[in-house]
């Protein structure tokens, strides 16, 4: 840990804190429908669409048809992704001649695309030609992500008004998330990325030779433009094997700056969005108070875990003849050019938002920083999480949270003035309880069935953490990876990509239930026995209760994986 290291966290908090409130006041006018400035330009395409479509932007929607608007679309996505895969043999824009996907490698693809999870089993520059990784996965990370952003508006319309039986249009929304904020960012810092030396074109692969003579294909293409959407959208999905790892997707210090900049920025900017829609910015503040502080915490023992490791790591590399370990702590699985604490910047922020992109491997990471990654997704993604998939798992555990605080103090829980009742709570804890039934089953099942122990390349603990963290990954809609693991089988293509389905969609049907709940109730004014939830105790018992109920349901399952191997590790046992 340097002074230099710290310099760089504080840098990357402080600039995306700087973009909160301009860029979550601009989304407020953009999902009002208001004039912004990029209206001009883009209200007649806005228009055109909602013509072709036979859309009606006015005419909102009921909660349940709400939901199913948004489940028929990302079926509709899923089946498109599916077949490009599978027909991309016959498809243009395949300069190397690529075959088809496999019907389970499609399957989960198309599933984690669609589901904004972007988890991949394949090798990008391998696997997919340029019209499917353009046409299919990169449409995929722009319309996934605007979706998520519409439900998260649509339950921040659940708490501001009252009595109403409406919260918005989802094809509205989905329209002005693409059109007003994913679109005009990407393309700004796309060409921003083709400045600074990412590839942008169709041309076929180069044939290089070496100075030793050997032979090389360097693989390049439309790189840039999917990079760009992929770290704005959260959506993670490298255009290469080593995601952001690779000199063409990040060349730089000042690549890697802006691509970690671009992960948490919409996320966080979406809690400005909430408190100027509920009318109180204070709650918006309130509550990236709480996430700022989970991210720096997680952020920070990351860089502490992965700057000292133990001298038994130390010892082994000098054992099996590597060499001691580099000054200035675990370089192992880590890009010089970024060091260690741009490694955990990125770990910390990719684990935080479900975006899933790497500079560094997670699998290399010490025990204990590999423990920061696995907590911050199992604590359900709220960490700024996902664009819009975040803020509305957030305003889930702070219903749980106020809930808490009513029981206390013998009165019927209230959070921005609308009374919190069974109803609600129930459909919260069933969507936060998804997630640990899912991760934690699929992983039992993995552990004791051949299909799942045949793919491991580690023993012990280690091979454990390596399972767990899949299904984490897949069901907390991250797409990171312990890469130790070879998950390209149909056995965890399957399993992992129905992990991906209950992560995002049985997720959001009681979300949304929620969202319609509290749209119909009337706002009561707030009274002396009402609980304060701007200020430090609410972000305290707000914390304690993602801590509790979405940390701890997790430590069993964490004491057998990363728990247990830095104990070994201690004594002096590898895996």
């Amino acid at each position: 840990m340097t002074f230099n290291g710290w310099v760089q966290i504080a840098l990357y908090a402080l600039l995306v804190t700087a973009c909160v409130k301009p860029l979550g006041l601009y989304m407020v006018r953009v999902y009002a429908g208001e004039r912004t400035f990029l209206s001009p330009l883009l209200k007649p395409l806005e228009a055109t669409i909602y013509r072709l479509c036979r859309v009606e932007p006015a005419k909102e929607q009921h909660w349940t048809n709400y939901t199913v608007s948004l489940l028929v679309f990302s079926a509709a996505a899923f089946l498109f992704t599916y077949l490009t895969q599978r027909l991309q043999q016959f498809l243009p824009l395949d300069p190397q001649h690529l075959g088809a996907v496999s019907p389970d490698s499609s399957f989960n693809t198309a599933v984690s695309f669609s589901s904004n999870t972007n988890w991949q089993d394949y090798g990008g520059e391998t696997t997919m030609s340029y019209l499917t990784q353009m046409a299919a996965l990169t449409v995929q990370n722009f319309v996934s992500a605007a979706a998520g952003m519409a439900l998260a508006i649509a339950l921040i319309r659940g708490f501001a008004r009252t009595s109403a039986k409406t919260v918005g249009n989802f094809w509205a929304d989905l329209v002005r998330g693409v059109l007003y904020m994913l679109l005009p960012l990407s393309l700004v810092m796309a060409l921003v990325l083709v400045w600074l030396g990412v590839p942008q074109n169709l041309d076929p692969y180069t044939h290089a030779t070496t100075l030793e003579g050997a032979k090389q294909i360097i693989a390049q293409g439309p790189a840039a433009s999917q990079i760009a959407i992929k770290q704005l959208g959260t959506n993670g999905g490298g255009f290469f094997n080593v995601n952001s790892a690779h000199p063409f997707e990040n060349p730089n210090a000042i690549t890697n700056l802006i691509e970690m900049w671009a992960i948490l920025v919409i996320s966080a900017a979406l809690t400005y969005t909430f408190g100027v829609m509920v009318k109180n910015t204070r709650q918006g503040w309130a509550l990236f108070a709480v996430m700022g502080i989970l991210f720096l915490g997680g952020v920070s023992a990351t860089y502490w875990a992965e700057s000292y490791p133990s001298a038994a790591i130390a010892a082994a590399h000098v054992d099996a003849k590597s060499g001691p370990l580099q000054a200035g702590g675990n370089m192992e699985g880590k890009e010089v050019r970024f060091g260690i604490a741009n490694s955990a910047i990125w770990a910390a922020a990719t684990t935080d938002a479900s975006n899933g992109s790497v500079n560094s491997m997670h699998d290399s990471y010490t025990p204990l920083g590999g423990l920061v990654e696995l907590v911050n997704i199992q604590l359900g993604e709220i960490v700024f999480g996902g664009v819009g998939s975040g803020l509305y798992g957030m305003l889930l555990f702070a219903i749980v949270a106020v809930f808490i605080a009513g029981l206390m103090v013998g009165r019927t829980p209230e959070y921005l003035g609308k009374k919190i009742e069974g109803r609600e709570v129930k459909m919260a804890m069933l969507a936060i309880l998804i997630l640990p039934l899912s991760i934690l089953g699929f992983t039992a099942l993995a552990v004791v069935l051949p299909q799942g122990l045949s793919s491991l390349a580690n023993a012990g603990p280690h091979g454990f953490s390596e399972i767990l963290y899949a299904y984490t990954s897949g069901t907390g809609n991250n797409g990171s990876a312990f890469a130790g693991l070879n998950a390209n089988t149909p056995f965890y293509n399957a399993t992992i990509g129905f992990a991906m389905l209950i992560g995002r969609f049985l997720f959001i049907v009681p979300m949304m239930a929620v969202a319609g709940s509290l749209a119909g109730k009337k706002i009561v004014p707030a009274s002396s026995g009402t609980f304060p939830t701007t200020g430090p105790l609410w972000v305290g018992l707000l914390l304690g209760v993602i801590l509790i109920v979405g940390g701890l349901t997790f430590f069993p399952a964490l004491s057998l994986g990363p728990i247990a191997e830095h104990l070994a590790m201690l004594a002096g046992q590898q895996f």
